[in-house]
């Protein structure tokens, strides 16, 4: 099975928001990775592997070429 994706993910939690934190509580980590993962890894960080667009986008082109 193939992990790349997956691994590139969490390469990317880490170099760009994890590494560079310190969290008081399991809880505020939780809250921060998810702040991460949501309005920005999902919304607006550009994705190589999607023409260097973020997912949101690339979806919404999808969806207007169907």
């Amino acid at each position: 099975m193939d992990n790349t994706v997956t691994e590139r993910f969490f390469r990317s939690l880490k170099s760009e928001r994890v590494n560079y934190r310190r969290y008081q509580t399991r809880r505020e980590a939780m809250g921060d990775i998810i702040d991460y993962i949501e309005p920005f890894y999902n919304q607006e960080r550009r994705h190589y592997k999607l023409g260097n667009i973020s997912p949101v986008e690339y979806e919404m082109r999808l969806l207007k070429s169907a």
